[in-house]
């Protein structure tokens, strides 16, 4: 068992996109669906959908999009974790790679990027960030 499911969500969406795999399955939770959901919107992740019957052995099959054999997903990093939290204002959200990339931010109006965060003036923890 993990102790961080999200960071190892994200690792396995991470290595499975630099090893060109066309998908991948990472562990089912709602949080991890509002993530994929971020990702497709920004371009990230072609498509996803729930696998699995049971709650105990339900996945999301994470479908990775590519250019020309080159993936979408150059990096991918935790930056919150469950022993160091990532609190940000929301003037003080980062910029990732000055605008190309996408810092993924959890706030009090559901889980979004910097840009959204940034125009509805709110601010949040800062989850990971994708470029």
């Amino acid at each position: 068992m993990a102790s961080d499911p999200i960071a190892d969500g994200l690792t396995k969406i991470y290595n499975a996109s630099q090893a060109q795999h066309p998908t991948v399955e990472v562990r089912a939770s709602r949080f991890m669906g509002q993530i994929l959901e971020v990702l497709k919107q920004e371009g990230f992740v072609r498509s996803y959908k729930p696998m699995g019957e049971t709650p105990a052995r339900r996945m999301l099959r994470v479908y990775l999009k590519y250019a020309k054999k080159t993936p979408a997903i150059t990096q991918l990093k935790r930056v919150s974790t469950p022993g160091a939290r990532r609190y940000r204002k929301a003037r003080e959200l980062p910029r990732v790679l000055g605008g190309l990339g996408v810092a993924i931010v959890s706030t009090s109006k559901g889980l979004m990027t910097e840009r959204d965060a940034y125009r509805q003036r709110i601010g949040g923890e800062v989850i990971c960030y994708v470029w």
